[in-house]
């Protein structure tokens, strides 16, 4: 074995170590390693091979280096779907995810211009107001606000939404959800969103704009959710027919 293959099987071996200990669950999601050094002494390699092995868990997202505070274990990632039409919660389970849901709020408000607008509403209108935050991996991730146009959102306003999805409620109710348009850009965390997500205003955001439009055209719900970037990556299947894509500036 020549001395490059050599230098390259042992932080290959140190990789491979790590990212058994961090899947087994020995370091968990969020924990912070040791420290650089003492990992070296422990492996019994220089720090220049030991980082080696951390760029190649870094390229595999399996930690996260932050200057200045160490290396930590990177969270799960979500995979957010842009090929199906589910709630997001169905969407994630499906993939075998434990996403919880708590209420932070629901109450029949006077829809604001802007939603007024998606829904197609009169001025003074009003809508369900429904805010919820999701939570992965034992931390929140995604804080959602819907808006659901009247007369349906009365059958739904007492429905337990930590256990059944918006979309289930409304099929429940013999509304057909048929398309979804939605809009995914990138952005940074508002201060109302933080609270909620214990995130400092202006981290880096994922913001979904989606409406939702019944079997007759009439748009039905209006949802903007905000995910932490950290948290979920957005994945699709191309194919010569099916799923449209389209891009565009960002504003």
């Amino acid at each position: 074995m020549t001395p490059d293959a050599g230098h390259e099987a042992r932080y290959r071996a140190i990789a491979a170590d790590l990212a058994a200990k961090i899947r087994s669950g020995h370091y968990a999601p969020g924990a912070a390693l040791p420290p650089q050094r003492e990992l070296s002494a422990s492996y019994g390699v220089t720090l220049m091979t030991l980082r080696q092995a951390l760029r190649e868990l870094s390229d595999e997202r399996l930690i996260v280096q932050q200057p200045g505070r160490g290396t930590f274990v990177a969270p799960p990632h979500l995979t957010y779907q842009l090929d199906s039409l589910r709630s997001l919660v169905d969407d994630l389970r499906k993939q075998g995810h434990d996403v919880r849901t708590a209420v932070a709020g629901r109450a029949v408000r006077r829809a604001t211009a802007r939603i007024a607008a998606e829904l197609r509403l009169r001025p003074g209108d009003t809508a369900l107001r429904l805010e919820r935050v999701r939570e992965f991996a034992g931390r929140p991730a995604v804080h959602q606000v819907s808006w659901v146009r009247r007369p349906v959102a009365d059958q739904i306003r007492d429905r337990d939404f930590t256990a059944v999805s918006l979309y289930t409620a409304l099929a429940d109710a013999g509304v057909t959800v048929a398309r979804a348009s939605e809009v995914v850009r990138p952005g940074l965390l508002d201060p109302a969103a933080a609270r909620h997500l214990h995130e400092p205003q202006g981290s880096p955001v994922l913001v979904s704009t989606r409406i939702t439009y019944t079997l007759d055209a009439t748009p039905v719900v209006s949802d903007h959710a905000t995910i932490l970037g950290s948290m979920m990556e957005i994945r699709t299947e191309r194919a010569a027919t099916g799923l449209s894509l389209t891009w565009g500036a960002t504003s």
